[in-house]
């Protein structure tokens, strides 16, 4: 069956860097843009960032431009997300989801609910 495994989280001061994994196994990666989004404490869950099946195309959230780097390496089926200059309102369940794509590989897309598979997600946690 399909699994996403999340890794890389932990706790960071203010203005620290994570970079976190995601592993994927059952599914044809190179199929499927990939996501990032994140669920802070009693809140909903929020995109952050994606990446298109080519890795050609990203997107981000505007709160992380220019600080986030999402990225995929489909030799390995997995997809990073490199956080710097991390801020305390960014801790929170950090989650990867694959989203099939048929035909452009240059698709990627911020919309929740078009991810079939999402994975357990991992803790971040930035402290002031």
């Amino acid at each position: 069956q399909v699994q996403l495994v999340e890794s890389g989280g932990g706790l960071v001061q203010a203005g620290g860097s994570l970079r976190l994994s995601c592993l994927a196994s059952g599914l044809t990666f190179t199929n499927y843009a990939m996501g990032w989004f994140r669920q802070p404490p009693g809140k909903e869950r929020q995109f952050v960032a994606t990446i298109s099946r080519s890795g050609g195309t990203t997107y981000y959230a505007d709160s992380v431009k220019g600080r986030f780097t999402i990225s995929r390496d489909n030799a390995k089926n997995t997809v990073y997300l490199q956080m710097n200059s991390l801020k305390p309102e960014e801790t929170a369940v950090y989650y990867c989801a694959a989203d099939r794509v048929f035909g452009y590989s240059e698709y990627a897309t911020k919309i929740r609910g078009e991810y079939e598979y999402w994975g357990q997600g991992t803790q971040v946690t930035v402290s002031s």
